[in-house]
């Protein structure tokens, strides 16, 4: 198969491409907004059709929460149209698509694991466009998976993990949310789950995917600098209202898992054995 990767500089994206060695039967198209502005739903067309593209996996996203809060129109723009451009195109030629999405489509009030069909109620720009971008890309090409995950960290990229090995190193004390709970989830693993669906080939509809366990960001937080063997800071637990920001975050994000895991046999690890190998790699690097 031909197979377009969008965002392929992202975290996501760069762990998709570090997996497609071990798929060589396809061959990849790995674009940013350099190779492909998706943003462009004629440039997009051209793409997938002088590249006979079989499946697209959008890796792309406006990820930056609290300035979506006062950005909303790229951050639709790029969430939610440009997902439904590159759904339409594939579509076009009978072919199938991955959209990532993410937990902040939920209210994060829930007290269980969430499920596919439970109600979506957003509470945040960035959410709602996720939102909007998964029913544009399920209405407009029928052959598609939609999987939300949770708390994305990687090597690559400025994500949390990195954040707090980096402030653990140069702060005295840290103040760390506690009174939200998720699941970290490791892009490798992700990027794992979505070849394993790309071969097995898709089952449309609704999917969930973070790595297993449920943890504070406090708590992740203890872990990332006791892995990394930081040891100067005193991190200590803050309440969401002490620290203020101008998005709203689901107190509550645990995903459940086991539709993906029963469609695609998955096996998916622990969230701190996944972050262990994740700061193995950075310290090592």
């Amino acid at each position: 198969m031909n197979i377009l990767i969008t965002g392929c500089n992202g975290q996501l994206g760069n762990e998709m491409q570090v997996l497609q060695k071990q798929h060589p039967r396809h061959t990849f198209f790995n674009t940013d907004v350099q190779e492909l502005d998706i943003t462009d739903a004629a440039a997009i067309g051209r793409f997938v059709a002088d590249n006979a593209i079989d499946g697209i996996v959008n890796c792309a996203a406006y990820t930056a929460v609290d300035k979506a809060e006062s950005n909303e129109e790229l951050c639709r723009l790029l969430n939610a149209v440009a997902p439904g451009y590159l759904a339409e195109a594939i579509a076009d030629r009978g072919g199938w698509m991955i959209q990532v999405s993410t937990d902040y489509v939920f209210d994060g009030t829930n007290h269980r694991p969430y499920v596919e069909t439970d109600p979506v109620c957003p509470n945040s720009v960035y959410g709602r466009t996720k939102l909007e971008g998964e029913r544009r890309v399920s209405k407009l090409c029928p052959n598609s998976m939609i999987i939300r995950t949770a708390w994305l960290y990687s090597t690559y990229g400025a994500n949390f993990v990195k954040t707090m090995m980096r402030l653990g190193r140069e702060k005295e004390q840290l103040g760390v949310i506690f009174d939200q709970v998720g699941t970290p989830t490791y892009a490798r693993d992700l990027a794992v789950a979505i070849f394993a669906a790309v071969e097995k080939g898709i089952v449309p509809g609704i999917y969930h995917f973070s790595d297993e366990g449920v943890i504070s960001w406090y708590d992740f937080t203890k872990a990332i600098h006791r892995l990394a063997h930081i040891g100067g800071c005193q991190v200590r637990p803050l309440l969401t209202s002490e620290y203020p920001t101008p998005a709203s975050r689901p107190h509550y994000s645990v995903l459940d898992k086991s539709k993906i895991k029963q469609t695609y046999g998955l096996e998916i690890p622990y969230w701190e054995e996944s972050l262990a190998e994740c700061i193995k790699k950075l310290t090592e690097a």
